[in-house]
């Protein structure tokens, strides 16, 4: 058997469930990258400085999950300034002269998963949750809301939080009760960044024009919102389509191949939900 002459993988904690590798191994298949492998490792805060320092030449890039986004950039010899308007990177690129480069394919991925949508620009938003993912969600919509983003959180911390990276990110967020959450429902565009289960109750109050639902969950999909969403015949973008779509740019940038096969990882992605 060939050595391997190129490496990926995906890091965090838990990470047994992550779809990366599906997703990866699907893109260099297409590719034809027959020398590359994509893993996934177990890796928390305290084992990445020394997980990093462990690797050799073979390695061409990362993924991170959580919960080591902020964890690596102190590791890092440069951060793009996508990745630093959030504090967060999600790619680790190792360029032939060693050194690490971060990125966050996240925020080009929620754009890009928008626009595959038709989505390119609304008046206004609404953000449910306000999470790590919530942080991004805001830096997409810097690019593709014209107007205010209501964000929906449980406490006056999480409300300070969402104004300050909205500040920092250049959107006018506007903070409101999670209790009145509901009301989220009548903006043009809604994007749920809550946990599985989180948004179920509110399923009764879809409109009977909803606008976009971007849920970003993958697994369990449907969620409840999103099919209320759907019956109600408003356009639905969920987990996977952000999933894929980070997953590409990061292919792109750690094999220098363009484009990605788009299709044939969203394929694999699908495949793989639906044998679980």
């Amino acid at each position: 058997m060939a050595d391997i002459r190129r490496r990926a993988a995906v890091l965090g904690s838990p990470i047994a469930h992550s779809l990366s590798p599906v997703l990866h191994r699907a893109a260099y298949a297409e590719l034809g990258l027959a020398d590359w492998s994509y893993d996934r490792f177990e890796v928390d805060e305290a084992a990445l400085p020394g997980f990093i320092e462990g690797l050799d030449a073979s390695w061409a890039g990362l993924s991170l999950t959580m919960p080591l986004k902020r964890a690596i950039i102190p590791l890092l010899d440069e951060v793009s300034a996508t990745a630093a308007s959030v504090e967060a990177v999600n790619t680790v690129v190792f360029t032939e002269d060693g050194r690490r480069v971060g990125d966050n394919t996240d925020i080009p991925g929620m754009v890009a998963a928008l626009r595959e949508r038709g989505v390119d620009k609304v008046e206004s938003a609404a953000v449910l949750g306000a999470g790590a993912t919530a942080s991004s969600a805001l830096a997409a919509l810097a690019v593709v809301c014209a107007g205010p983003v209501t964000a929906y959180v449980r406490s006056p911390e999480r409300a300070a939080e969402m104004r300050g990276w909205g500040e920092r990110l250049g959107v006018d967020v506007i903070t409101a009760d999670w209790a009145d959450a509901a009301a989220a429902l009548s903006a043009p565009l809604v994007i749920a960044t809550t946990p599985a289960g989180a948004t179920d109750a509110f399923t009764g109050s879809v409109p009977e024009a909803p606008g976009i639902l971007f849920d970003v969950l993958y697994e369990p999909w449907p969620t409840r919102l999103a099919a209320a969403w759907s019956a109600h015949g408003g356009a639905v973008v969920g987990g996977l389509d952000l999933l894929v779509h980070q997953a590409l740019l990061q292919v792109e940038q750690m094999t220098g191949r363009i484009p990605a096969p788009l299709a044939a990882m969203r394929h694999a992605g699908e495949a793989a939900l639906a044998s679980r």
